[in-house]
């Protein structure tokens, strides 16, 4: 296949929507015209493509305005018999043609990806056959080419070759909050809810689901019930409900199975509860309400990342390549053949037709397996009985970040279950130099996944040696064998202070593991900390508010955000929220800075603009903080513009954590103890854990450190500074 660059490219969405797909769009399409190439937008899907005429619409830089936080695709899809057969596709093949499309990116499933692999390679025998038909002219000795480009959108995470699918993110928020709000009528009432969530083939949601909410049972296509399964169940929630536990959530993916394949359906569970439990169940089917709704910040930056990529793939590979999807693969886009895509993701399917769910779990991978091996543990009631192991003691410390709780809960449950006793500190270092420890038990720790803050308490103190007696008194009559730390740059600070002074004093000469938490995403050693991600959240939630004043005035918004020296949380949320503007501290703030972005704003304001964000981090300048940038534009603006400030303060650090963060703190927890148990009985090591693409990496607090550029807080390397450009094109 001969290489051909791309001059004209064609963009749609398919089969089911998924929350994001607005923003992959958007994305696609100012990078395509900021490419300078020419960009189509097919409506209805395939539907569009085939019917041609107004359906394919060329998209300007203002046709995608306004959309990035909107759900669903305002492209829109719908199902497409006729692409199926071979000349419903040379109709789409001659609509294609005529207007001199080269490239086109499908955003969709595996089936919606099929049709696309098949257009491409027929495609030059379709325009062949159309020519005969003299529906085109097809130059003598042309050999047409359409490169090929996808990007998985489902909310079932389903597809091979992308670590996460457009749309499951905000799927999980769904759920997740449903399942918050059944747990307080759950437990007024001493009651049991079925919740039943999509994936006909896929156990993803409702596997994440129910580690993030903290679900007492999960029922999912890839896992093989045992022939009394449900007695299994009973059994676990009558020990829950002896231990104390108030209530039970279910979640049972659409596509569960019998022990004999046939379809399990939420009735009959319910039936079972029933029966077992003397107790009236409730049901709850979510449906498509999983999919609906404004995307999340995950959500949006995943799909515009994607949408991006796909334009710069076209223009570099062409047809030249085969038709391929892009994922996110380590935190990185990865492209992978669309043939090979499609065939491993339909091949679960078709193992868990067969009975065949080995086979089934082993194509999920060791992230999917791990959780489902957690959840089992998760759900008992009480710890297995193990061999003591020691006393483990939990401290949460410097601010606190969403998702300490859930992280502290499976710490608690996992060392339990491995043989130890924990102990918390009350109010971090503040708390244990005075004493204030208290012993954590497997049902102490119930109910936390979903709060925010830290119910052990996080205040910030600086550790001296005048503290080091305190300290050594507390693990000495606590007989402390390891302690684990969640916090931010206080916590790792820390934790270098008394591994210094661990020769001086033995007692001190025990296992540390620090696992990050702090919503900056500022900490070594680690892509992702516990609470960022929620913080990015709470400050999409408050910037889609202030677009919703658009049609009052016109007016430009200055929005201070967190991240003390790193730029992360004001990054994300300008390609997220689509901000004309944002102030790093990486790059600081000149003035010259500020006199082109307020021309810029003035010359948009000019064209018929009514609403412009500009992102500032609370340490971008020294000199031009909040209230001098607002001055500046303000003044500068004239009567053209109103500039109004905002700083979002400690909002961004309240409320339930996301289920990112929570399946986050969920896989650093269980780490923490499976390295622990990895060490030597002597050993004093002190290792940080990280999230580095898919895998959790340990590593030396020396290390780490070494990677701060100290005197600022923020590692050397920041991954998502490679953004920056693409958030300012776009």
């Amino acid at each position: 296949m001969t290489e051909k660059k791309v001059k004209s490219i064609a963009v749609m969405t398919s089969g089911g929507d998924a929350p994001g797909m607005n923003a992959a769009v958007r994305a696609a399409v100012r990078m395509g015209i900021h490419s300078g190439l020419t960009v189509y937008g097919i409506h209805s899907g395939w539907q569009g493509a085939v019917d041609g005429g107004e359906s394919i619409e060329e998209m300007h830089w203002w046709s995608v305005g306004g959309i990035l936080q909107r759900g669903g695709t305002f492209l829109g899809t719908a199902r497409c018999d006729r692409f199926r057969q071979r000349e419903g596709r040379r109709e789409a093949a001659v609509n294609l043609y005529k207007l001199g499309v080269e490239g086109l990116m499908v955003i969709g499933g595996d089936g919606s990806l099929t049709g696309a692999r098949i257009l491409s390679e027929e495609w030059p025998e379709l325009l062949r056959e159309a020519a005969a038909l003299g529906q085109i002219d097809l130059p003598e000795g042309q050999a047409p080419t359409l490169a090929v480009v996808g990007l998985p959108g489902s909310i079932d995470n389903d597809t091979y070759g992308s670590d996460m699918s457009i749309g499951a993110d905000t799927a999980l928020h769904r759920i997740v909050t449903a399942a918050d709000q059944l747990v307080s009528t759950a437990s007024a009432h001493h009651r049991t809810f079925v919740m039943e969530v999509m994936g006909r083939h896929c156990g993803y949601l409702a596997l994440a689901s129910a580690v993030a909410a903290g679900a007492q049972w999960v029922i999912i296509p890839e896992q093989e019930l045992d022939p009394r399964w449900h007695q299994k169940m009973i059994a676990s929630l009558k020990r829950g409900a002896a231990a104390g536990r108030r209530h039970n959530i279910i979640m049972v993916a659409e596509g569960a199975r019998h022990p004999d394949g046939l379809p399990l359906n939420t009735t009959t569970v319910k039936n079972v509860l029933d029966r077992r439990l003397h107790t009236e169940a409730r049901v709850t089917v979510l449906g498509h309400v999983q999919r609906g709704g404004a995307p999340s910040a995950f959500d949006r930056v995943l799909s515009t990342r994607l949408g991006a990529a796909a334009v710069e793939n076209l223009i570099q590979y062409g047809a030249g390549k085969p038709p391929r999807m892009l994922g996110i693969v380590d935190n990185k886009v990865h492209a992978t053949p669309l043939a090979e895509v499609v065939d491993k993701s339909r091949r679960v399917g078709e193992k868990v037709d067969e009975g065949n769910h080995k086979s089934a779990l082993d194509l999920r991978g060791h992230s999917f397996q791990d959780q489902l091996d957690l959840l089992e543990l998760l759900t008992g009631s009480e710890p297995q009985e193990k061999n003591p192991q020691g006393n483990l003691l939990v401290v949460t410390t410097g601010h606190d970040s969403p998702g300490m709780n859930a992280g502290v809960r499976i710490l608690t449950r996992v060392a339990l279950d491995s043989g130890y006793k924990v102990f918390g500190a009350t109010y971090g270092f503040e708390g244990l130099l005075e004493g204030e420890i208290r012993k954590l038990g497997w049902m102490d720790v119930s109910g936390w996944a979903s709060n925010g803050g830290s119910e052990l308490g996080a205040g910030r103190i600086t550790l001296t040696e005048q503290d080091l007696p305190a300290i050594t008194k507390v693990l000495e009559e606590n007989q402390i064998s390891a302690m684990m730390m969640l916090g931010g740059m206080d916590a790792y600070e820390n934790a270098a202070f008394i591994k210094k002074h661990q020769a001086d004093h033995p007692a001190l000469s025990v296992p540390i593991i620090l696992i990050p938490a702090s919503i900056n995403n500022n900490l070594p050693a680690t892509e992702f900390t516990i609470g960022a991600d929620t913080a990015l959240n709470n400050i999409m939630s408050a910037l889609d508010k202030i677009k919703d004043t658009a049609g009052s005035n016109k007016r430009a918004f200055v929005v201070e955000v967190f991240g003390h020296d790193c730029g992360y949380l004001a990054l994300m949320a300008s390609l997220a929220s689509g901000a004309e503007q944002m102030y790093l501290p990486e790059e600081g703030i000149s003035l010259q800075q500020l006199a082109d972005d307020v021309e810029t704003l003035r010359e948009g304001f000019e064209r018929g603009k009514r609403l412009s964000i500009l992102i500032l981090n609370e340490r971008a300048s020294q000199a031009y903080n909040l209230n001098m940038v607002q001055s500046i534009m303000e003044e500068e603006g004239g009567e053209l513009f109103d500039v109004r400030s905002v700083r979002l303060g400690h909002t961004q650090r309240g409320g339930s954590p996301s289920p990112f963060d929570r399946i986050l703190a969920a896989r650093l927890a269980t780490a923490a103890i499976e390295t622990l148990q990895s060490l030597n009985e002597s050993a004093s090591d002190c290792l940080c854990l990280g999230l580095r693409g898919k895998h959790i990496i340990a590593t030396e607090l020396d290390v780490a450190l070494a990677e701060i550029a100290w005197p600022n807080e923020r590692p050397k390397e920041e991954w998502f500074m490679e953004l920056r450009e693409l958030a300012r094109i776009l």
